[in-house]
């Protein structure tokens, strides 16, 4: 019986980071997979820089990478970050660390670099088999026919599918096929802010520049910097800030038209930076500049399709989740494969059901995490409450966890932690009203808030 499920034919669209790993899963249960991918293999040709915003990893999406047994071979691509690196205006350091336990770090890692190893393992299972620059033109969902452009030969393809699975990111061509055709309710914000990468290289012998294992941020209130670590020894660089000044903003992309501008704009509010990228207004100009946004969506599955990682829930980058969310997703539709005995129709409404509200939950806390790099850790009362939470943390493990950690370091559902969070800031809200340090805390106060708000978390939440 489980043969004759397991006959169904799966096809994906989208070779990123999510579909990729998905097809291990796949092809490791025993699925023939077929992968079609609009973009070259990154194994073969190289692909323009400027868009990669890099990634961090951390225990969501390690956990993914563990079932399928490659979790040692992506070790050797990672750098460890264990806290934020921030730069005042004047080039002064204030190192602040992402948790308090030895083990609460999270990862650096290039995205070519992944995505191609997923890419071997994938085919190293012998059921996957990947097909590059073929663009998806058009879904029939009720036939099961998907019809696709082969750039390689410039011909137009039709193939049969049994199962459809769209991982083909934030701008999905399935998603889109189906909004235009009134199936599912789909919602999408862009941000404000874009963004524009840049290089701080290596030193002459290959020394890292700046602090190696750390993410350096430059926060400037509306707008911010941010730097993560390459194995090369060089940083990749990333400016967001608003795209104009329709909002009143000060300062934005609209502004910095001129290399002057440009490099009058680093000189004055990213020195330290500045000194350190060779060229960089040649650069900024050369790299394109990419937008933000989110993508909501409601109904995943339809039929036979199926919507996961960015093309059913795109957020912004700023809690260094997409990718982690993404693997997570994996995780748990091969989990109700297991569970469902690979009926694909239990399988899929019960996957959309378990991730929606999760989704939504990683979304907002995303868009809040962008005040907090760009503005709050620039507030004094903003490292003492850190520093409050760090003391619950201690006293009462199994209740208080700060919500940066339930989201980075633990498995906690997104949708808990979010809302944990907010009992959690109400507490360090009154906890540290009127008082300076953490040696002045009323811990009579913070045992009454903690025992009678927060409930105790489960074990296999934790880690």
């Amino acid at each position: 019986m489980l043969t004759s499920k397991l006959d169904k034919h799966i096809t994906i669209i989208g070779a990123g980071l999510v579909g990729s790993l998905m097809s291990i899963y796949l092809g490791q249960r025993g699925y023939k997979v077929t992968v079609y991918e609009k973009l070259p293999d990154i194994r073969k040709e190289s692909i323009p820089a400027g868009r990669s915003i890099n990634l961090a990893l951390a225990n969501r999406g390690i956990r993914p990478l563990q079932q399928v047994g490659i979790m040692d071979k992506v070790k050797n691509l990672l750098i460890p970050m264990k806290g934020r690196m921030l730069h005042d205006i004047d080039g002064k350091l204030q190192f602040q660390s992402y948790g308090q336990k030895p083990e609460e770090v999270i990862y650096s890692v290039s995205r070519s670099g992944l995505v191609s190893l997923l890419r071997d393992e994938a085919e190293a299972t012998g059921n996957v088999t990947f097909h590059f620059k073929h663009k998806l033109i058009d879904v029939d969902f009720d036939e099961n026919q998907l019809t696709v452009n082969n750039w390689i030969n410039d011909t137009t393809e039709q193939h049969n599918f049994d199962i459809l699975l769209a991982t083909d990111g934030a701008g999905s061509k399935v998603r889109r096929i189906r909004e235009d055709r009134d199936m599912g309710d789909f919602s999408a914000e862009l941000l404000e802010h874009h963004y524009k990468e840049l290089t701080i290289p290596a030193g002459e012998n290959g020394n890292y520049l700046i602090e190696k294992e750390a993410l350096h941020i430059w926060p400037r209130g509306g707008y911010m910097l941010i730097a993560l670590p390459n194995l090369e020894g060089d940083f990749t660089v990333t400016l967001f800030m608003p795209k104009d000044n329709s909002k009143h903003n000060e300062i934005s992309f609209e502004q910095l038209t001129t290399h002057e501008s440009v490099n009058n704009f680093f000189q004055t509010q990213f020195n330290d930076a500045y000194q350190l990228i060779p060229n960089l207004s040649q650069m900024f100009f050369d790299n394109p500049t990419g937008i933000l946004g989110t993508v909501r969506s409601k109904q995943w599955h339809y039929k036979d399709t199926l919507l996961f990682g960015d093309a059913a829930h795109a957020v912004v980058p700023f809690h260094g989740q997409g990718m982690n969310c993404g693997f997570e997703d994996c995780a748990e539709l091969n989990a109700l494969l297991n569970k469902f005995d690979d009926d694909w129709q239990q399988v899929m409404p019960a996957f959309t059901e378990a991730r929606r509200d999760n989704a939504n939950a990683i979304a907002d806390m995303a868009l809040e995490n962008y005040i907090e790099m760009r503005d709050s850790v620039r507030d004094p009362k903003f490292h003492l409450k850190k520093a409050i939470s760090f003391e619950l943390e201690k006293k009462f493990p199994l209740q208080f966890i700060p919500r940066y950690s339930m989201v980075m370091f633990h498995h906690i559902p997104y949708a808990e932690a979010k809302s944990r969070g907010l009992l959690q800031a109400n507490i360090l809200q009154q906890l540290s009203d009127g008082i300076e340090s953490t040696e002045q805390l009323d811990w009579q106060l913070a045992n009454n808030l903690v025992e009678q708000q927060l409930s105790t978390l489960s074990r296999e939440y934790l880690q």
